[in-house]
C-alpha cells in the first residue's frame, strides 16, 4: 500500500479519461441520461443515488481510513443518524462515551429515544464498566469519541474492540478530531469510523458534510440502501470541496499538532490556567494510549481557568485571532465556551461539560502571533 500522502492525492483520482484533467471533474446534476430504458451509464441514474464526484470522495476516505466502504453524507449527524438507524432496533441500547459530543447526544437522547433506542453514558477508559454495560443482549453499538470532544480523553480502541466484539456489540469510533493522517481506528479492531468532515477533513471552514468508512463489505451495503433510502447525501460541489482538502491533510494536521502542543505547554505554565487538556502532554491521563495508537495528537486544546466561569468567557471574549465560534479543524484559530455552546444541548445530563472550561481549535497561523494573542487575552 503506498503511503497516506500519496492515498490522499491520488486514490480514487485518476486524470479524466475524456479531458486528462488531473483534479477529478464536479459533476453538477441530478439525472443521467439513460441508454434505453434501464440502460445506465456506469450505473448512474440519479443523483441522490450516486454522483461520480461523491463516488470518488467515497474512494478516497474508504482508502485513507483503510476500509471496505466509504459513504458520504450531508452532515456529520447526517452520517450518525443514518448508521444508528441502520444498526438499530427498538429496544436496543447505545454505550456512549461519558464526554460525547452535544449534537451527538441530543440525537440519541431526543431524537431517537422515544423510537425505543436507550442510552447509558460510561467512562469508556473504565474498561469493566464497559463490559458491564455491553452484558445485556440490547446492546448494540459502544459509541467512541477518541480525542472527545471538548475534554479530549483518549480511549483504548484495541481494548474496546476486544469487548465489543466479544459481546457480539459493534464499536463506533469518532475520528472527527484525529482525522484519519493521525488515527486509523479501523486497522485497530473499530467496526465504523464517523467523521464530520466539516472539520479537519474539509479544513477549511467552507463546507458541512460527514461520513462513514467501515471494515465489513456487507454492513457497508446496507448503509449504502440506507444512505439512498433516507436521502442525506453529500451534494456534489460540498464532495468536490472536501475531496480538494483531503489533498492537504497530512501537511494541515502536521502544523496543526505543532502548533497546538506549543500552546498547551505554553497554557501549562500560564498562572490564571487551572488545568490543560492535551494528550500530547506527558501529564495528561490518557497520554500513553495517544502516543500508542496516533502518530501525532491533533490541534484541539482545552484548558480551565482558575477564575471559573465568568474568567473563561473574558478570555472568550477578548481574543482576536482565535475567533469566537462554534466548530473546529480549519486552517484559522476559533475559540469557544463549550458548556454555553456547542454542548449547550448536555447540561444537566451526565455529559454536562464544566462551566471553566474554554476550548481552542489552533489553526496554522505562525504560532507566536497565536501566542502573543492569549497572552493578552489572559493577562
Amino acid at each position: 500500500m503506498t503511503g497516506f500522502n500519496t492515498r490522499a492525492i491520488h486514490a480514487g483520482q485518476d486524470p479524466d479519461p475524456a479531458t486528462g484533467a488531473v483534479i477529478p471533474p464536479l459533476h453538477l446534476t441530478t439525472t443521467y441520461k439513460q441508454d434505453g430504458v434501464g440502460g445506465l451509464r456506469g450505473g448512474y441514474e440519479y443523483s441522490r443515488s450516486a454522483n461520480p464526484t461523491r463516488d470518488t470522495l467515497q474512494t478516497a476516505l474508504a482508502s485513507l481510513e483503510q476500509g471496505t466502504r466509504g459513504l458520504a453524507f450531508a452532515s456529520g449527524l447526517a452520517a450518525e443518524d443514518t448508521l444508528l438507524r441502520t444498526v438499530c432496533r427498538p429496544g436496543d441500547s447505545i454505550v456512549l462515551g461519558g464526554d460525547a459530543y452535544g449534537g451527538t447526544y441530543r440525537l440519541i437522547s431526543r431524537v431517537l429515544a422515544p423510537w425505543g433506542i436507550s442510552h447509558q453514558p460510561v467512562d469508556l477508559n473504565d474498561l469493566d464498566a464497559v463490559r458491564a454495560a455491553v452484558a445485556p443482549e440490547t446492546a448494540r453499538v459502544i459509541w467512541c469519541e477518541t480525542p472527545s470532544n471538548p475534554l479530549l480523553n483518549v480511549s483504548d480502541i484495541a481494548a474496546l474492540a476486544e469487548i465489543a466484539h466479544a459481546s457480539g456489540t459493534l464499536l463506533v469510533v469518532d475520528n472527527t478530531f484525529a482525522s484519519p493522517y493521525l488515527q486509523q481506528p479501523l486497522t485497530l479492531g473499530a467496526d465504523v469510523v464517523v467523521h464530520s468532515t466539516t472539520k479537519y477533513l474539509g479544513g477549511h471552514s467552507d463546507v458541512v458534510g460527514g461520513a462513514l468508512v467501515v471494515a465489513d463489505a456487507d454492513l457497508g451495503e446496507r448503509l449504502a440502501y440506507h444512505q439512498n433510502a433516507m436521502g442525506g447525501v453529500a451534494g456534489p460541489f460540498d464532495a468536490w470541496l472536501v475531496l480538494r482538502s483531503l489533498k492537504t491533510l497530512g501537511v494541515r494536521m502536521d502544523r496543526h499538532s505543532a502548533n497546538a502542543g506549543r500552546i498547551a505547554e505554553w497554557l501549562l505554565a500560564h498562572p490564571a490556567v487551572d488545568d490543560v487538556l492535551y494528550p500530547g502532554l506527558p501529564q495528561h491521563r490518557n497520554h500513553e494510549i495517544a502516543a500508542k495508537q496516533m502518530s501525532g495528537f491533533g490541534g484541539m486544546v482545552s484548558f480551565r481557568l482558575k477564575g471559573g466561569e465568568e474568567a473563561a468567557l473574558r478570555v472568550c471574549e477578548r481574543t482576536s485571532l482565535f475567533t469566537l465560534a462554534e466548530s473546529l479543524g480549519g486552517v484559522e484559530s476559533l475559540i469557544e465556551h463549550p458548556h454555553r455552546m456547542t454542548h449547550a444541548s448536555a447540561a444537566g445530563s451526565p455529559l454536562e461539560v464544566p462551566a471553566d472550561l474554554v476550548r481552542l481549535s489552533v489553526g496554522i497561523e505562525d504560532v507566536d502571533d497565536l501566542l502573543a494573542d492569549l497572552d493578552q487575552a489572559l493577562a
